[in-house]
């Protein structure tokens, strides 16, 4: 007879060879059963081992075998063999589907087991899921359980990525043996196709003079299912009207899947219609919208207004593929485990049904914003070859028809206040972030409109492109970068050629997209021109804030360099923004880059400013507790801003999107995240010293270093905590840092910022609970008794007043970093964020130190002692020229 069994190990060829180990132990073991079992034995042997896991083929020959020889053969050979290797046992049954239908978006539950008694299975055992031969871990679309010897899968939502062959494997290991029980779904699990029900006509209803007008009502699906309308039962009604009714419901659904049903609201009129008997949108009056059903396998509506011409106009036709519709659903919750999937999914549905897609505005937007989400849930997921052509050729068919994209870009501009992006913006911004996150290999991918090229260079780069486009980097800092470069055949078709500078009628050459790793001062670009009667040439780049955040051509930072042959060559440079910290996605702007840059080196200068003056009067404002621990707090609110300062530049110097080098931008990410907040915290003690000292001035209270003791655990411990806590949390799950290279806490993934965040903004909000306490219990406690008192009341008012300012300026600063946040491309908003950012230092130098008059003073005498030789004790001096404003202005204010 001819036998065979299983093992659950991966197959090699090797195996066959009489001389390997397995093939060794399962002939040894083969040899050993059938003797022991058959009595007429005569020969047993291998045929041969092949994959399917590993499956041994093996024939017996003897005069006669019975059936309980060849059970205990069988039993034989996996008890011998599953103390050195995992037997493999086939159900005899498939996996049970409950529902056997589903549909998308809807749950089914597979059902495992129990394993056959003759197993020897006992109730320990590991569960493994499969779909396509891929592992499924348990999530919040794939809830496993238990229940008297059998497992179960439970899928919900039920989606496209879900479709295929499943297998179930139960392990069962003991000291002795490993078993394992597999069972296998009956060929592939797919979903049924959604019922689409259309009910004709849905336009008003016209009864002129009162007459009687007959109805007919048609119900259909798509799918072919049986529809009724309820209660009648039919699919079809006819019924006549006067029209004494103004509206009536209908329902109808269908019959074997009644949660599938769609109710129609039907109007009557005996007013004369203004626009008369139109095939699709029907009878209306002046200013009415009507709306119309989609042809089949089509979802959504097509809308119309009647004017005061007597036309239906302003046409809409938002219908939608359905298959399109069910991928833009999947695409907001999909699992990023089946990114593969989704993607091969939606290039097939897009190539399959291309003529379809690109004559459809609204098929082009539903896959922009498809390609929007999935980049965008996609953020910490490094994009394979395979995954990122099957983009590419989805991108690319979008490209091929202008028709469509002038209708979508003209829908943009009208609707801007209302969107604030554009779909030639999105799908751009997409294909973006995906070729930051691409696999860190060189690649070559070619499609038809669109190709794609990854590379290393070390000091120079060169070369040509679709043999239109050659691009130059005359030198870089000798370390080796990658390059990327997707250049578009019909991108022009996408893109519309509008400047602020100058109107741009035609974009006279390809489109290239290029991202490098690494830092680049300047990159020329070689392009042939497709029109040669055109002249005046700009060199442009896509700068996603323009017009309100609709995109458009920007020559900021580009200049024409040469214009001969038939060619035209550019170069180009910009910088990176100080904005990362708080964006995920920072505009190109060399304005925002030298405020970011210049900003900085104000701040950190303003800053060791502050310190070497706190540190030349360090002995003369110890003369209470207060003043000391104030200067405590301002010394310590300079020291975490400069070093957090410090460590973003070093941040920014590491940030590369290709050479990734996450040990250090992760520290780097931590010490700005720990010192950021230990300026904060900083802000709170010096607020919960002040609240202390206004209700408790003079009655002694704390010690001073007690006080010391709680403000740097304020100051530094909680902040430690947090940092420590948000890096333990989010780097097992590689979320701490951002997929694009930038030194800074996850947003997309993890939302790890919001450990910033959150912090920063509500000690913003306590600060200013503690101002207008203090304020109030000040105002009613003015006379003072003594000196000791009014120096006390001195340092109180001094506190009051820089966290009166301070607060207010440090919450609308990361007030605008959120801004950022919801608003990424508004270029307003960085520049603000930007701008107040780089003033942080100069406030705290001039609001925490310079407005003391104990300071001013302390400088003015070391001034003269200096000017003169000796230390005058004169309250009548006069200020140093750079401080006299100071002085100016509180005499003013007073």
């Amino acid at each position: 007879r001819n036998l065979s069994f299983a093992m659950d190990i991966d197959f090699n060829p090797s195996f066959n060879d009489q001389t390997s180990s397995v093939y060794q132990n399962t002939n040894d073991a083969i040899q050993k059963q059938c003797k022991q079992h058959i009595t007429n034995l005569q020969k047993a042997e291998i045929i041969k081992l092949r994959s399917g896991s590993t499956i041994v083929d093996y024939t017996v020959t003897a005069t006669s075998i019975q059936d309980t020889e060849i059970k205990a053969v069988e039993t034989g050979i996996s008890a011998q063999l599953s103390a050195i290797y995992p037997i493999l046992f086939d159900s005899s049954t498939a996996l049970q589907f409950e529902p056997t239908e589903v549909f998308l978006g809807k749950s089914v539950t597979v059902t495992c087991g129990p394993p056959p008694d003759d197993v020897n299975f006992n109730t320990n055992y590991a569960v493994e899921w499969k779909l396509n031969d891929k592992s499924i871990k348990e999530d919040n679309e794939h809830r496993f359980s238990e229940k008297n010897g059998k497992t179960t899968l439970t899928v919900s939502p039920f989606y496209i990525t879900d479709d295929g062959l499943y297998e179930c494997k139960l392990k069962n290991t003991s000291s002795t043996s490993t078993l394992v029980f597999r069972q296998k779904s009956n060929g592939r699990f797919l979903h049924k196709k959604t019922p689409l029900i259309q009910v004709t006509p849905t336009g008003k209803i016209i009864c002129q003079d009162g007459q009687e007008v007959q109805v007919q009502l048609q119900c259909s699906d798509n799918t072919g299912n049986e529809v009724e309308f309820v209660p009648d039962g039919t699919n079809q009604i006819n019924f006549p009207t006067t029209c004494d009714k103004p509206k009536m419901n209908f329902t109808c659904r269908v019959k074997n899947y009644p949660i599938f049903s769609k109710t129609i609201t039907l109007e009557f009129s005996r007013k004369a219609p203004d626009c008369v008997d139109d095939p699709v949108f029907g009878n209306g009056s002046v200013g009415e919208k009507a709306s119309a059903p989609c042809r089949p396998n089509y979802v959504g509506e097509k809308t119309a207004v009647c004017r005061e011409n007597k036309k239906w106009e302003d046409e809409q036709d938002n219908c939608i593929l359905q298959q399109v519709q069910e991928l833009l659903e999947q695409s907001e919750i999909f699992n990023i485990k089946f990114l593969p999937e989704f993607l091969e999914e939606l290039a097939s549905v897009t190539v399959n049904f291309s003529t379809e897609v690109v004559g459809s505005p609204a098929n082009i937007n539903a896959i922009v914003k498809i390609l929007n989400n999935v980049a965008n849930r996609s953020s910490n997921i490094t994009i394979l070859k395979d995954s990122m052509k099957n983009i590419l050729i989805t991108a690319g068919i979008l490209t091929t028809n202008r028709k469509p994209w002038d209708t979508l870009n003209a829908n943009d501009t009208r609707n801007v206040s209302v969107t604030g992006s554009s779909v030639s913006s999105t799908l751009l911004l997409s294909l973006e972030n995906f070729t930051s996150r691409l696999t860190n290999v060189p690649l070559d991918i070619v499609t038809s409109s669109i190709l794609l090229n990854k590379t290393t260079f070390t000091d120079t780069f060169n070369a040509v492109f679709n043999s239109s486009v050659e691009i130059n980097i005359p030198k870089s800092d000798r370390e080796i970068k990658s390059i990327t470069v997707m250049t578009f055949v019909s991108m022009d078709n996408v893109l519309p050629p509008r400047t602020e500078s100058s109107n741009i009628h035609v974009i006279n050459g390809r489109v290239v997209l290029v991202q490098s790793g690494g830092t680049i001062d300047n990159v020329s670009f070689t392009f042939d021109i497709i029109n040669n009667t055109l002249e005046n040439p700009l060199c442009v780049f896509w700068n996603f804030s323009l017009f309100n955040g609709l995109g458009g051509w920007d020559d900021n930072g580009c200049k024409l360099v040469d214009n001969v042959n038939e060619t035209v060559t550019c170069s180009c440079n910009h910088l990176t923004s100080f904005s990362i910290l708080m964006s995920p996605n920072s505009p190109d702007d060399i304005a925002l880059d030298y405020i970011t840059y210049v900003g900085v080196g104000i701040s950190m200068a303003s800053l060791v400013i502050c310190l070497i003056i706190e540190a030349i009067i360090w002995k003369k404002i110890r003369r209470n507790n207060t003043s000391y621990l104030r200067h405590v707090s301002i010394v310590n609110i300079a020291v975490s801003l400069l070093i957090a300062d410090i460590w973003f530049i070093i941040g920014a110097a590491i940030s590369d999107p290709d050479e990734k080098n996450a040990p250090a931008c992760s520290a780097a990410t931590f010490f700005i995240h720990f010192f950021y907040l230990a300026l904060f915290f900083w802000m709170l003690a010096s607020a919960l010293l002040l609240l202390y000292r206004t209700v408790n001035v003079f009655d002694g209270g704390l010690s001073k270093k007690s006080m010391l003791a709680m403000g740097f655990s304020l100051g530094y411990g909680a902040p430690l905590i947090i940092a420590i806590i948000t890096i333990a949390v989010t780097a097992p799950k590689q979320a701490y840092i951002r997929e694009s290279g930038i030194c800074w806490l996850n947003w997309n993934e993890s939302k790890a910022l919001l450990a910033f965040v959150i912090p920063a903004l509500l000690i913003v909000v306590i600060n200013l609970v503690i101002l207008l306490v203090v304020i109030y219990k000040m105002l009613r406690r003015r006379a003072v008794t003594d000196t000791a008192q009014a120096a006390e009341r001195h340092v109180l008012v001094v506190i009051a007043r820089s966290l009166a300012v301070l607060t207010p300026f440090f919450g609308l600063t990361w007030s605008l970093g959120v801004g950022t946040l919801t608003n990424p491309h508004n270029r307003g908003i960085h520049i603000s964020f930007a701008f107040f950012n780089s003033l942080q230092g100069f406030f705290i130098l001039v609001f925490g130190t310079l407005l003391d008059k104990k300071v001013r003073s302390e400088i003015a005498i070391m001034s003269q002692t200096s000017g003169n030789g000796t230390r005058s004790t004169s309250v009548g001096i006069s200020l140093p020229s750079g401080l006299g404003f100071f002085r100016n202005w509180k005499r003013g204010r007073g």
